[in-house]
């Protein structure tokens, strides 16, 4: 039995002595020492010295029901007493897979009617990987093998999964580009505050949609699968793209017909206040990853979902040889379908397109407006960043020693709110649930720590 009564101390020595974290240098936090989080109810977190610490990133970008829901809990007790594993290699399944199939289908865009489960983003996107080349090996193009994606998109991080993503820093694991595989290509990213220069945001759009153009003559649309996207660029610091970006990459697409993957890993299940980014943006894809938002970050699952028209062609294919132990678990399916409930049940979606997702924004754009560290407010929905600057005007932002981001989140990490700090933004993504008293509370906290870091910078 897990023993509740150790000291911090104690907590961060067995931490220290024997944990492996992700995304960290491993030296430096044993120096400095973990935060423990010990319990978790509604928008808030809780930590071994008792501190309660609203949670402005839902865990990691997952828990859109927020901390302590019961009927997640009841849903996950019941199954793990009744079925608690079977795999489905065997041809079988069981009936929390295939309800959790039936109600997918349901929620998300027209035409994805058929879905294969995994147990994280990362693997559902390796996933996407194999099928889409599957996919063009059935249709007698076996050359059409590349995926293009975006510089500072994150698709996950086991092997293939960053290689189709577009973090350098990641690539660079292990030596120059050391972890990343053939067959990937990179385009800029629609990042118009930052790089849109001259052009406005619409011209701006156009342009960096028209580098997939580019590539896929570069590459040869005879060897390109698909381009992968996220609907909002979440970890490279919510990158929402100009109104023009996403029609004329859907057009070129069409035209020199490569498959479109949208990843909604981050955006899927009320973030942007649709059921997923896609109906925010209206793309049109031909394949879209899902996890985190699928069981709320209760269980680990994840789940690729086809259009009719790409399954009916691997329909006709034979084997799928690829699979997981953990594909569709019983427990994890059970869970993730009391999630969608609980969202359906409890109107999140309306609410954070109608209510608290404006409220955000709203007070988002305030702090741009008038505080001096602020350049931009971006965001949709639950989901959002302000773009730290030296300077309003030019939008010119802070390099070198002067870290803006990385003060301002452990201010904010001092202060008990947990805001993100990425490439000089501060992001978030509160739980779908967090009320407007809430929004107030992270609002009044994010100024506080926006006001400690610009006296630190020397900007107030």
């Amino acid at each position: 039995m897990l023993n509740y009564n150790r000291t911090t101390e104690q907590w961060q020595e067995f931490d220290r002595d024997h944990h492996i974290h992700p995304f960290t240098d491993p030296d430096a936090l044993g120096k400095k020492g973990t935060r423990v989080i010990t319990k978790a109810e509604g928008s808030y977190i809780y930590d071994s010295e008792g501190h309660k610490i609203l949670d402005g990133m839902a865990g990691l970008w997952c828990v859109n029901v927020g901390y302590g829901r019961k009927e997640l809990i009841e849903a996950a007790e019941r199954q793990i007493r009744e079925l608690p594993y079977y795999n489905s290699f065997f041809q079988t399944a069981h009936p929390p897979q295939i309800e959790l199939s039936r109600l997918l289908s349901e929620v998300t865009p027209e035409g994805f009617n058929h879905f294969f489960f995994a147990g994280s983003g990362s693997e559902a996107n390796d996933t996407n990987v194999r099928l889409a080349r599957h996919y063009w090996d059935i249709k007698g193009k076996p050359s059409k093998r590349t995926f293009i994606s975006r510089r500072n998109a994150y698709h996950g991080s086991t092997l293939a999964a960053t290689s189709l993503g577009g973090m350098g820093y990641m690539h660079n694991m292990g030596g120059d580009n050391g972890s990343l595989l053939p067959g990937f290509e990179h385009i800029e990213q629609p990042f118009w505050y930052l790089e849109g220069k001259d052009m406005t945001p619409e011209e701006f759009g156009l342009a960096r949609a028209r580098e997939l153009e580019d590539k896929i003559l570069e590459v040869g649309a005879d060897n390109v699968a698909a381009f992968i996207g996220e609907p909002i660029q979440g970890a490279g610091g919510v990158i929402v793209p100009p109104s023009t970006y996403w029609p004329e990459i859907q057009r070129i697409c069409k035209k020199y017909e490569i498959l479109l993957v949208v990843d909604e890993v981050i955006t899927g299940f009320g973030r942007t206040g649709n059921w997923f980014g896609q109906e925010t943006f209206a793309i049109d894809g031909d394949m879209m990853t899902m996890a985190k938002g699928l069981s709320s970050g209760y269980i680990p699952a994840s789940a690729v979902g086809l259009k009719d028209e790409v399954f009916e062609v691997l329909n006709s294919g034979g084997d799928i040889n690829h699979g997981y132990t953990y594909s569709g678990h019983p427990v994890a399916s059970a869970v993730a379908i009391a999630n969608i409930n609980y969202i359906k049940d409890h109107q999140l979606v309306e609410k954070v397109r109608e209510e608290t997702g404006p409220y955000l924004q709203a007070g988002l754009q305030n702090l741009a407006d008038t505080h001096p560290l602020v350049g931009e407010a971006r965001g949709r929905g639950l989901m959002a960043a302000l773009q730290l600057v030296k300077d309003k005007e030019t939008h010119e932002i802070f390099t070198g020693d002067q870290d803006a981001a990385g003060t301002c989140r452990d201010y904010c990490f001092n202060n008990d709110l947990i805001m993100r700090g990425t490439d000089q933004s501060m992001i978030m993504s509160p739980p779908l649930t967090i009320t407007t008293s809430e929004i107030d509370e992270l609002l009044d906290k994010a100024k506080l720590c926006l006001d400690l870091t610009a006296r630190d910078l020397g900007v107030i």
